[in-house]
């Protein structure tokens, strides 16, 4: 009989192309970012820029794996590849033609957000289709190395670069990459095979439908999912001001230094908790992380130095994979194995609509309330502006305060209702 093999080297070739486009891609959204925020000068202008980069991959990811299980899905991530490249080759030119018009930099990162959508499903399942079971624990590891490569090598090339090159510059460097990474693609899509396709539609809304209703009457999964979606707004203000609060302080190519050095702290603590973890017990872990990311949280906001800023934003990046892990050993607890895909696929949805509410209205709140409230004549100078400093972004730092003291206070809340055994916010019956 013959056996079929599927050799390390081809999953190498894809992973490569997609690690270059990764690395790229955080280059042009660093270099586009300081671009907006330096031309316009207020956050709610960047953080525009960041929900248009996240909104339309999150609305359309179920429907993006819909296709990955019913089409070729290296063909899918080919056409999504160069998809994105021609998004960026859109923006570069319009940059060029108009460098005053902000707009098509907008509409360039909602398309190319689109093609994330269906990309990012079909990249995840081919896996199956090009390695042997026995690989998939390897692919996974290189693959997570290739996402935090956007957060800790891209900011840091990307501050340097800004330095030297213009943005339109760096916008080119970014479509040649994701043109390597279509190529990478090409090069194994011949050799190897794909999934069957599906064709049953009415299967597909049943089974979704069971997920939902899954979730919908499982109080621990709704308790988590609420838990979660108030976790991930608050960290999402802070993803939305990291730039602004940091560039009050430095410059460009510091902030670059800045967000790699602070994105090393998730590192660090995936590592720990990769090697030494245990399942056990992850109802404390979460408490008391959530406790110490909060604290952390409030310390960002306090800092006045670029020093201080990067020593808490590491803290914090250090405590909140523990957050996460946490999060996700209880959901796993809470659900059935025939359940897994399904419910992990609404959880994944349904958890990024606090992301989507931060982006929405942080930016809005920092130009229009909090930082009015901490310039030299504001409101607040001569009280809290005594402790906060005041001028530029300071009201934006004070934000972040008050979203670290609520992280605390929910925290305690949660204990505290936990201990009574009355009514708990989160259902550790089962875990």
């Amino acid at each position: 009989m013959k056996i079929t093999e599927k050799p390390f080297s081809r999953f190498l070739i894809v992973w490569i192309g997609q690690l270059i486009s990764k690395v790229g891609a955080g280059i042009s959204a660093f270099a586009l970012g300081i671009f907006l925020f330096q031309r316009i000068g207020t956050t709610s202008a960047y953080s525009f820029l960041l929900l248009c980069a996240v909104l339309p991959s999150i609305l359309l990811a179920p429907i993006g794996g819909v296709f990955a299980d019913r089409m070729d899905r290296k063909l899918m991530m080919l056409i999504a590849d160069l998809g994105a490249a021609f998004c960026v080759l859109f923006i570069l030119i319009m940059i060029v033609i108009s460098p005053d018009s902000y707009w098509p930099i907008y509409v360039g990162i909602t398309l190319c957000s689109i093609s994330t959508a269906f990309h990012s499903p079909a990249y995840k399942a081919s896996i199956s289709d090009i390695l042997d079971e026995a690989s998939y624990a390897k692919a996974s590891g290189l693959i997570q190395l290739a996402e935090a490569s956007r957060y800790l090598i891209a900011p840091m090339i990307a501050g340097l670069l800004m330095t030297k090159l213009s943005v339109s510059w760096v916008l080119g460097i970014d479509f040649f990459t994701f043109l390597f990474a279509a190529l990478c693609v090409l090069a194994i899509r011949t050799v190897t095979a794909t999934k069957p396709i599906s064709q049953t539609t009415n299967d597909f809304k049943m089974e979704l439908k069971a997920g939902v209703d899954y979730v919908r009457y499982n109080l621990a999964i709704r308790q988590l999912l609420l838990f979660t979606i108030i976790v991930t707004f608050l960290t999402g203000v802070l993803q939305v001001l990291f730039v602004p609060i940091v560039l009050t302080y430095t410059d460009v190519s510091t902030l670059g230094k800045v967000q790699s050095f602070s994105a090393c702290g998730m590192i660090f603590s995936s590592l720990f908790i990769g090697l030494l973890s245990k399942t056990s017990q992850q109802y404390k872990v979460l408490s008391w992380s959530l406790a110490f990311t909060g604290l952390f949280y409030m310390l960002i906001g306090t800092a006045s130095t670029t020093f201080i800023f990067t020593v808490m934003a590491f803290a914090f990046f250090l405590t909140l994979p523990f957050v996460n892990t946490s999060l996700e050993v209880l959901f796993r607890q809470n659900i059935t194995s025939d359940m897994q895909g399904r419910v992990w696929s609404l959880i994944s949805f349904i958890s990024q609509i606090g992301l989507i509410m931060a982006l929405a209205i942080t930016g809005i709140l920092a130009d229009f309330v909090f930082n009015p409230l901490l310039t030299d004549t504001g409101l607040l100078a001569d009280s809290v502006g005594r402790f906060m400093g005041t001028g530029a972004n300071r009201g934006s730092s004070l934000l972040v305060v008050i979203c670290g003291a609520m992280l605390i206070l929910y925290t305690a809340r949660i204990r505290l209702q936990n201990a009574a055994k009355t009514k708990p916010l989160i259902n550790t019956q089962n875990c």
